[in-house]
This record gives structure tokens, sequence and C-alpha cells, in this order.
């Protein structure tokens, strides 16, 4: 059983929030003519999409031709509208959950499904991240990078952590609203520098900020190959012996080894790229994740996990199969 980590899913529709709770720059689906349709930030297009995003059989189409048994589905970053009054944010986000419970429900053997949390306001965070796992039978959730530019070690933002572990429920990191996009307004860069850079910063504060020290049953995952950490590990160690006096404040372990605590998903497009990932990673953190429908992911879903180890295949089917599992929570 093949199963994909890193899936976006979408309603086709969905009640028009400036209407609910005034005016903003919320997401919509816009539906043209000749089956055009472009997902919109405000009056903002942010991209074009097709059915395979909120059609289950297009979907399943599209699973089975790509060889793909499971999507563990989660709602595209632009939905997370950490922006937004708490209770607004809450409101979408609980359509969004219900919606990626339904098609678990529907489909248990093709779906998992993680929810999304209107992190501006923790409290009502914990309160949805318990809905989900206790009453919609979600895996988890998929969380942004920052929430309104606070980062992961801010204390406000623990609580939601602390529960998520409680809870076993797992958390998927995803990039979004990247930073100093004001500096890069071409060539797609706040995809291919902002995403990495982004998911670096993310993982940097759970690991210099002590929060994988202060929560051990905590499973974290990381989109897009952990970002740039992979390649950055030598120079946070140095950091922290060099500058223990910056670096070494709030936690005792050093970065590299801390890392095996993070799921990454095997997206850098390349075998020997992935084969270091690997080796920083551990082999039994890297799930197979492909960013599915959007073009940016891998267009062969799981080629650079055959590529980077053509003569084992056990190992081949550990990325893609057990490891997505285990960070489910997976028993059965």
């Amino acid at each position: 059983m093949i199963v994909d980590v890193h899936t976006h899913v979408l309603p086709r529709d969905w009640p028009d929030m400036a209407e609910r709770w005034g005016a903003g720059p919320w997401p919509s689906l816009v539906h043209g003519a000749m089956g055009c349709t472009k997902l919109m930030v405000g009056d903002r297009p942010l991209r074009d999409v097709d059915a395979r995003l909120w059609d289950m059989p297009t979907r399943l189409a599209a699973m089975d031709e790509a060889g793909i048994d499971c999507h563990v589905l989660s709602t595209v970053p632009a939905m997370f509208s950490y922006w937004a009054p708490g209770k607004a944010a809450a409101d979408l986000g609980r359509l969004l959950n219900d919606h990626v419970a339904g098609w678990v429900r529907e489909r248990p053997d093709r779906f998992f499904g993680l929810g999304t949390l209107p992190m501006q306001a923790p409290d009502m965070a914990v309160a949805e991240l318990e809905r989900c796992v206790r009453e919609l039978g979600l895996r988890g959730v998929q969380l942004g990078t920052h929430v309104l530019g606070r980062n992961w070690d801010d204390p406000a933002l623990e609580s939601v952590l602390a529960a998520a572990a409680d809870l076993g429920a797992a958390v998927f990191i995803h990039p979004w609203d990247m930073m100093a996009s004001d500096r890069m307004p071409a060539w797609f860069a706040p995809w291919l520098v902002g995403m990495p850079a982004e998911t670096a910063l993310a993982a940097g504060s759970l690991m210099f900020g002590g929060v994988l020290d202060r929560h051990p049953a905590l499973r974290i995952g990381l989109a897009h190959g952990g970002g740039a950490v992979p390649y950055l590990l030598g120079r946070f160690d140095r950091g922290f012996t060099a500058r223990p006096d910056l670096c070494a404040t709030r936690t005792t372990h050093a970065p590299s080894t801390q890392w095996s605590r993070f799921w990454v998903d095997t997206l850098v497009q390349d075998a020997e790229s992935l084969r270091l990932l690997a080796e920083k990673s551990g082999r039994d953190r890297l799930m197979l994740g492909t960013d599915f429908p959007f073009p940016l992911g891998e267009a062969v879903p799981g080629e650079a996990v055959r590529q980077a180890w053509p003569d084992q295949p056990d190992l081949v089917d550990s990325l893609l199969t057990d490891n997505v599992r285990a960070f489910l929570g997976v028993t059965s």
C-alpha cells in the first residue's frame, strides 16, 4: 500500500466568508468557463486549479494512474487564514475539517485526513484539534510554518503542540506566507527560495526553543523535504557550540541530535538530494510526499525514491508505505 503524505484537497464550493465575517483576503474558488478554475486570495489570483483538487472520482482516477493507494488529505495552506479573527478562522476550519472527514468516511481505504486549526486563537485551536481527533477521526493536523510571524517556540502556541502530543495526533508543518516575499517578485521565488527558508526557521525554532525536549511524544512532520534544514545542520551545530549564549539557552541538545525527531517528506526532486536527506534524517523518517495536485510536486510519485535505491526494494517499500503510517499512528 503506497501512501502519499503530502496532498491537498478543497471543497468545490464554500460560503462567502466576507459575507459571514466581514471583508478580508478570504480564499475562494472561482469556476470559469471550459473547466478553468482559479484559487483566489481576496481579489488576487493565486493559482489555476482543476477538478483533482475537489472531485473525488477524478482524484481517484489520478491516484490509480499513478499507482498510489492512499492520500493523506490536508487543506491548501492559503486556507489557514491566520490573519482573520479567531472565530471566523474557526468557522472556516470546521467546514474544511468536516469536508476532509467526509472523504475519509466515504473511502477509508483510500484516504487519511489531517485537519486545520485557527492558530491565532490557541484555545479555539486546541478545541478543534480535539474534535478533529476524537469526533472526526482525523490523524492529526497540518499547520503553517508560522502564525502571524510568531515562530513555533512562542509560548502562546505551545499549548496546541502539547495537546497534539497528548492526543497522539501527528503535526505536519507546511510552509506558507513566505518571508521576504516583497524581495522575491519574480521566477516563482517565494516557492523556490522562500519555502525552504520558512521550513528551516520553523524547525530551528522547535529545536533551539526546546519544544521537542518538553514534548517527547510529539510527532512532527515537515513538508518539502525538510526545506533547507538537512543542509544547515552543521551550521546549526556550530552555532550551538560556538555561541551557547545565543543558541543553547533553551535546550541542552545539539540540533543534529534532535533532527531525528522529525519525519520529512521526500519532495526534494532528485535522487542525490534524497540520499543526503536519508543520511541526515534516517531512512525510517522519510515519507513519500508529492504535493498533489500542484505543479511543484513530484511528476511521477515515488520516482526519486526508486531512483535513489534501485537495488533495495525493502527500503523503498518502507519509504512509500511504512514510515507514513508510523507518522500517522496507524497500527493496523
